[in-house]
């Protein structure tokens, strides 16, 4: 537990101080009010990932007299992950880095990892491809591509405050979990560190919106739950490897059903942003009687009161994945759950039938 609150303090304080002299970086903040994926009401700074890293670090040079080979482990997973949350932090501060090079950069943190620690993805429990996987070109290709698209997935949901930081929280929750039902001590240890350095973020993220997470600590988070979860699937043969699908079942569908939306129904690229994602059409439509006037105030209230809704639908996948992490078929069946819930939620919004629980109303003064 002393991991998980050094890097909560230390997450904390820095993102305290980088809210409380946001003043002198005004040029480093999100001042586009009006794009098409903007639901904030003044400039906000996005360097929000800066915080999270830090308390990760800290955590893991404090843990190094008692369990060197564990904060070895994870220091050695922070400096794989540079690249991606590098090239984000870039972006964060010169709107400058295009999305094919924060990609690229990500990609290229994925195979670091491959490379120089050999997290690779071996298995998904379907016999086939798993001999495929036996195959390093494969395995590695596979590796590099799920990484990468989880990062990018993490970065999408970041749509609204304290949406894509709980997501995560419960995430990593699950993943120390399970990594101390199985004694993985650097699965475990890396989560409770991430778990009080996202609490840190989300303390001045939600519901205020302080700070952003960004682009970097969108893809720095993503990569780190990734990692993890291909480490405890690959080093604990109890743990199934769809665990880790459905655990990360919200970002991933989320990801995927978007890019089916846009390639197939609307005919657009998938790299185009747009306004229709879930959670954007709960703020739009079950959010549309919450507030009356455009004022900062209300606006912000509007925001954090469209997490929830996601946090919800998240539990869908989180909560049946940590407790039959290790049956297949149950999994299996829970992510055919999460995926008719989602499209059905979905389709209700966009049909303009949500039920009527879930509307919230204006109260009336």
């Amino acid at each position: 537990m002393l991991s998980f609150a050094l890097g909560f303090l230390v997450s904390l304080l820095i993102t305290l101080l980088i809210v409380r002299y946001a003043h002198l970086h005004e040029k480093f903040a999100d001042t586009d009010l009006g794009g098409v994926q903007k639901f904030h009401a003044r400039p906000v700074p996005r360097i929000g990932g800066t915080g999270i890293l830090l308390g990760l670090i800290v955590s893991a040079v404090q843990l190094h007299h008692a369990y060197p080979a564990v904060s070895d482990g994870i220091l050695g997973l922070i400096a794989c992950g540079m690249p991606a949350f590098g090239s984000g932090l870039i972006e964060d501060l010169t709107k400058r880095v295009s999305p094919l090079v924060r990609f690229v950069c990500t990609m290229a943190a994925a195979a670091l990892a491959y490379f120089m620690l050999n997290i690779a993805v071996t298995r998904i429990s379907v016999p086939p491809l798993d001999f495929l996987l036996s195959y390093a070109v494969i395995s590695c290709a596979v590796t590099v591509l799920a990484v990468t698209a989880l990062a990018n997935a993490i970065n999408i949901i970041d749509g609204f405050n304290g949406l894509a930081s709980m997501v995560a929280f419960m995430m990593f929750a699950s993943l120390a979990y399970v990594a101390f039902q199985v004694s993985d001590p650097i699965v475990l240890s890396a989560s409770f560190m991430m778990m009080g350095a996202v609490l840190g973020f989300f303390i001045w993220n939600f519901p205020a919106g302080l700070i952003f997470l960004g682009d970097g600590g969108a893809y720095f988070i993503g990569f780190m739950l990734a990692e993890l979860s291909i480490m405890l699937v690959m080093r604990n043969r109890d743990v199934s490897a769809w665990y880790p699908i459905l655990l990360l079942m919200y970002p991933i569908f989320e990801t995927c059903f978007s890019i089916y939306r846009k390639k197939f129904i609307r005919g657009m690229s998938p790299g185009i942003p747009d306004g229709v994602h879930l959670h954007m059409l709960v703020y739009k439509r079950l959010m549309h009687w919450a507030v009356g006037t455009r004022t900062a105030r209300e606006l912000t209230r509007r925001n954090s009161l469209t997490s929830p809704y996601l946090w919800l639908l998240c539990l869908i996948a989180v909560v049946p994945a940590t407790l039959f992490w290790r049956h297949t078929l149950h999994l299996f069946c829970f992510v055919m759950v999460f995926a008719a819930t989602y499209v059905w939620l979905y389709v209700s919004i966009v049909r303009f039938k949500s039920p009527r629980w879930m509307v919230v109303r204006r109260s009336r003064r």
